[in-house]
């Protein structure tokens, strides 16, 4: 795809999975890190994929270290996504049809070991796209470099939920964002569902209505500032420690 899509991770100690990730990626596209690791993960990207590849030393937020990414990368288009998953095997035969609107998400498939939750989500997807709303996941979405400047890139004091504010903020200006759903994204690792999968399903489905909510009517900013615990540790995998 030459100089067209690039696609930006964040990345902290994720030596155990980013091996997969990687193997997934043509060697044609730009790979641009942000990395926070305490591992091995930077040099395990740098070993795996010394050409097309950029790392990034940062110890920035989420929402930063995709922004800090996103203007680190040359593409026409930038492809978010997470280094606890992989993308599926046709996913780059397939995205090319979709570089014709201004955003575009597709669907992150969890393990089987969470069964009920990927049709939840697959079915929570595919309903709020009909009502308008872009309920995007940021481990596998893609924006047009010229929208995402004009719109301001991500919203920085967003703890959490910064990936699908940004694709309610496009649409609500009018920009064309599109739901992808033959373009999936395989989990590797199910770390926050197997803390409470019902849990995670609600906090996302709670705060993104809050956020679709505030893009119209005015809401106390604290309410989206923080980030309800959702990187907080249960307190038995503390003990554990």
């Amino acid at each position: 795809m030459d100089n067209q899509l690039s696609i930006v991770i964040p990345t902290r100690n994720e030596a155990a999975v980013i091996g997969a990730f990687l193997a997934a990626i043509p060697a044609d596209i730009e790979l641009v890190v942000v990395d926070a690791s305490d591992d091995a993960t930077p040099d395990i990207v740098l070993e795996t994929r010394p050409h097309n590849t950029r790392v990034i030393r940062s110890r920035a937020g989420i929402a930063q270290a995709r922004q800090i990414g996103a203007e680190a990368a040359r593409g026409e288009w930038l492809l978010f996504s997470d280094a606890d998953v992989c993308f599926a095997p046709a996913y780059f035969t397939r995205v090319g049809a979709r570089l014709v609107s201004d955003a575009f998400y597709g669907a992150k498939l969890a393990t089987a070991a969470h069964p009920v939750y990927n049709r939840s989500f697959a079915a929570g997807q595919r309903i709020c796209h009909r009502l308008g709303l872009a309920a995007a996941s940021g481990s596998n979405m893609a924006v047009r470099r010229a929208a995402f400047t004009a719109i301001g890139g991500f919203r920085l004091d967003l703890p959490v939920n910064e990936d699908s504010e940004l694709l309610l903020r496009m649409a609500h200006y009018g920009y064309r964002v599109d739901y992808a759903p033959e373009l999936q994204v395989l989990s590797l690792n199910d770390r926050r569902l197997d803390r409470g999968a019902t849990r995670k399903l609600l906090h996302s489905a709670l705060r993104c209505t809050l956020i679709a909510v505030a893009l119209h009517v005015p809401l106390p900013q604290r309410l989206l500032r923080h980030d309800w615990g959702y990187w907080r540790q249960p307190r038995a995998e503390l003990r554990r420690r």
